[in-house]
């Protein structure tokens, strides 16, 4: 029986994804071929979720089930895997790799995935990637606005997650929660040894990539000389100039209808007139500052418990790259 032997554990839309890329290029690691199984976060749970993204989540885990009884040679992104011999599968393809890991950033978030993990895999190696939580909570408005989960403004959207009082998965939350890093990073440091757990940060990706991924290489104990394909930018959001309408023609699933019927070569200039380019994507200052001061107290007590200056992301006046 194969099981994983480190995690990536978040935080979401801290570059969690391309670490999972750039980890699993390296020979002598194998990552699970389904990006963020969520097997261990007890609140990734079908019922757990609002009402109204329940029957795509459940047409996903029906979908889910199909691509366990085949090769799982393709990456697939999300899924609910909630069952133990359905998580095992996951690791049926490990050869000779030395570190077999898996990448779900919500743990860091779960107040259970800590725990679990310590129960099932004690010996387990954490990876935590934190992101200035401004600018953390940004991204992941810009991915919903990407996704068409959302037609509010960033303002609109941090207000309607702080009026929230539903405990609900969805929209609405969770999004600044995602930000309140002590308390996590605390859940770890509690259930494993220091020594079990690697913290970099986001800005340590953006850079010095090279740097960080040969440390994480030694953490992992395999070669940290390797160097792997960075080409590649992932998930970098696409904002539709028209968010109103794209987001109709989401929730509706007309959306992937019209991208088959656009002839191949007209994509490019047809992305041109319906999206923004990333100049655009940049955060209201005033938003910027309301954020700030939100966290300022929690950055506080993070820099204190990692013993880390991180001053500059208490800096509202600081421009950052999404």
């Amino acid at each position: 029986m194969k099981l994983p032997n480190f995690f990536i554990v978040g935080a979401p839309k801290a570059g969690t994804t391309s670490l999972y890329f750039y980890l699993g290029q390296h020979p002598q690691i194998y990552m699970s071929p389904i990006k963020e199984p969520n097997y261990f976060a007890g609140e990734m749970r079908l019922d757990n979720f609002v009402m109204e993204a329940r029957p795509r989540i459940a047409r996903e885990m029906r979908a889910l089930q199909d691509y366990l009884r085949g090769d799982m040679r393709q990456v697939r992104f999300g899924g609910l895997v909630s069952n133990w011999d359905d998580y095992l599968k996951l690791f049926s393809n490990v050869a000779e790799e030395i570190a077999i890991g898996e990448a779900s950033p919500c743990y860091l978030w779960s107040e259970t995935a800590a725990r679990n993990i310590a129960a099932r895999i004690p010996h387990a190696k954490i990876i935590i990637n934190l992101r200035n939580p401004v600018d953390r909570a940004f991204s992941q408005y810009l991915h919903m606005v990407t996704v068409g989960s959302t037609r509010r403004t960033f303002r609109e959207q941090i207000h309607a997650n702080l009026n929230c009082d539903s405990k609900l998965l969805g929209p609405l939350r969770p999004l600044l929660e995602f930000g309140h890093y002590t308390e996590q990073v605390g859940r770890f440091l509690g259930e494993f040894p220091a020594s079990q757990i690697h913290i970099s940060f986001y800005e340590d990706l953006v850079r010095a990539p090279g740097s960080l991924l040969s440390e994480l290489f030694s953490f992992l104990g395999v070669d940290p000389n390797f160097v792997p394909d960075r080409s590649v930018r992932h998930t970098e959001p696409r904002i539709p100039k028209l968010p109103g309408t794209v987001y109709v023609l989401k929730k509706w699933r007309i959306w992937p209808h019209l991208r088959k019927l656009a002839p191949q070569a007209l994509v490019p200039r047809l992305r041109s007139l319906v999206l923004h380019n990333r100049a655009a994507l940049v955060m209201d200052a005033s938003d910027r500052l309301f954020l700030t001061d939100y966290y300022r107290g929690e950055i506080e007590k993070l820099a204190k418990l990692l013993n880390r200056d991180l001053s500059a992301w208490l800096d509202a006046g600081a421009h950052k790259d999404f």
